[in-house]
């Protein structure tokens, strides 16, 4: 029989992000990547708005200080040079993260490249809808609004306490969704308002009971509150469930198992169901 292999312990390796924009698209690049492989632990430097030679100078100075691996998306071509022969000459690896893709949208639809830095980042009507909806999404959090208001939403998501309704709305309200919420309290709000909805898509999020109660529990113990209560009693919180269930399966709403489901993976399987939605011709303009 072979012997265990002793636990390998964490590795650290310095990641340079260098950007002449804001650096989310690559910050998000660099996490989703790094998030592959096991036992590793980026150690994050992030250079933002990186548009003059002499800021380049700067970012040069503590990749030499500290070496590692150099990730960018730099548009303009002299600083991406500078950058380039600077890594050479300190023999670190640099990655221009966009080029692949860009390359081949290049090559498959024949157009021009942008040379505009942060282009999407403009202030154009997509960003200006996102601001909209998240001010939407604020406005409509935990049952706030009319039926009437609630009519101007593409979606509204409910479900019984903490189950992530919020910053599912305030994700999707990033994507241009407006997006409201209603939570299901026993002897409060049982959602039948919602039934008279016509445009938006009503969709019930639920999770499992012992999931939920420890979700609760926590939450208490941060408010320094009572946790003798229905709130966290299994019996009540698997009854709670199991209404909420039953109430969306007899009204024919979506159902969202979020259990084991980050907030980015509800807010894609709401996306789909808007998208199926529109595909069957049901959404109202």
């Amino acid at each position: 029989m072979t012997p265990a292999r002793p636990g390998r312990l964490a590795t650290y390796f310095h990641v340079h992000l260098v950007s002449d924009s804001t650096g989310e698209t690559l910050n998000a690049m660099a996490k989703a990547v790094t998030a592959r492989f096991d036992g590793i632990i980026p150690i994050e430097h992030i250079y933002a708005l990186v548009r003059s030679s002499k800021q380049m100078d700067r970012v040069l100075e503590e990749v030499a200080a500290a070496p590692g691996v150099v990730l960018h998306t730099l548009v303009d071509a002299e600083l991406r040079s500078q950058l380039e022969q600077g890594c050479r000459r300190l023999d670190m690896p640099q990655i221009a993260a966009l080029d692949p893709l860009v390359g081949a949208l290049s090559r498959y639809l024949g157009a021009a490249l942008s040379t505009r830095v942060g282009a999407q980042h403009a202030l154009d009507h997509e960003y200006f809808n996102r601001i909209s909806a998240l001010d939407f999404a604020m406005a409509h959090d935990d049952g706030q609004g009319t039926t009437e208001q609630l009519e101007q939403a593409d979606v509204v998501l409910t479900g019984v306490s903490r189950t992530s309704k919020t910053p599912t709305c305030i994700y999707l309200a990033h994507r241009g969704i407006r997006a409201a919420n209603v939570p299901l309290v026993p002897g409060q709000e049982n959602g039948e308002r919602l039934t008279t909805l016509k445009r938006p898509l009503v969709v019930g999020l639920t999770v499992s009971p012992d999931r939920l109660v420890q979700i609760r529990r926590n939450r208490l113990e941060g408010l320094n509150a009572d946790r003798a209560s229905s709130y966290v009693d299994h019996d009540a919180v698997r009854e709670e469930t199991v209404k909420a269930r039953r109430a969306f399966e007899r009204r024919g709403w979506p159902v969202i198992d979020v259990t084991r489901r980050s907030v980015e993976e509800t807010a894609a399987a709401v996306v789909n169901l808007l998208q199926e939605r529109r595909a069957r011709g049901e959404a109202p303009r």
